[in-house]
């Protein structure tokens, strides 16, 4: 077990939590995930290193400015979606979708954008990011309904889906420097990227694996 350095100055989780102006739950939860370091006393009681607390601050706040690259990120990620697109024309995905199908799924796209960087922006409120959660659910639903009414396959709608996913990502590496995200902070953000968008793809699996229909949205 670890011990306590006389070096660092070390904090109880509710003093911890009130440095970051948080609920000690919220920490409780942060820290059990690993995104932020703990120390476990022989006791059993938690302790946080201010120097810990300080660095996971600041990411925050870069994390935070990704708010203020919001339009910037979707305008983006929906050029660098259109451009692949057109390059993968022939796909065998793309082919099973008429012109009134692939304006719905523009539109699922662009609420799915606005849904990630919504969730990207309540990491401190867990009962907002759930709310995102099952929305994103609800989008995956939606979208594997319109890829069934068009003939596709599971393997053909989550390789579109996939895609999209893909698009996303690709962008978040790509946030322009003046975001001055850190390489963790960066991290984070992709961690919730793909927890919002592995919400999608098991939706669009259950659909295909319960044979849901639009009454069950």
């Amino acid at each position: 077990m670890m011990e306590l350095s006389n070096d660092e100055t070390w904090l109880t989780l509710s003093e911890a939590a009130e440095l970051l102006a948080i609920h000690p739950t919220t920490l409780r939860r942060w820290a059990n995930s690993g995104d932020i370091p703990t120390l476990v006393t022989p006791g059993g009681h938690r302790r946080f290193a201010a120097s810990d607390l300080a660095r996971f601050a600041r990411e925050r706040s870069a994390l935070r400015n990704v708010k203020e690259f919001a339009g910037l990120w979707a305008t983006q990620a929906l050029a660098y979606t259109r451009q692949e697109s057109m390059s993968r024309h022939k796909n065998s995905w793309l082919a099973f979708y008429d012109e009134e199908a692939r304006n719905r799924n523009r539109l699922l796209g662009q609420q799915l954008m606005g849904l990630t960087l919504q969730y990207l922006s309540s990491e401190s409120n867990e009962d907002v990011s759930l709310g995102l959660l099952e929305e994103a659910r609800r989008i995956g639903r939606q979208y594997a309904l319109n890829a069934k009414e068009q003939g596709l396959p599971l393997r053909a709608t989550l390789e579109a889906s996939i895609f999209f996913r893909d698009s996303l990502v690709e962008t978040a590496l790509q946030l322009p420097e003046t975001a001055n995200i850190s390489p963790e902070a960066n991290v984070r953000l992709l961690r919730r990227v793909n927890a919002l968008l592995n919400a999608v793809h098991l939706a669009v699996a259950e659909v295909y694996d319960e044979g849901v229909d639009d009454h069950t949205l």
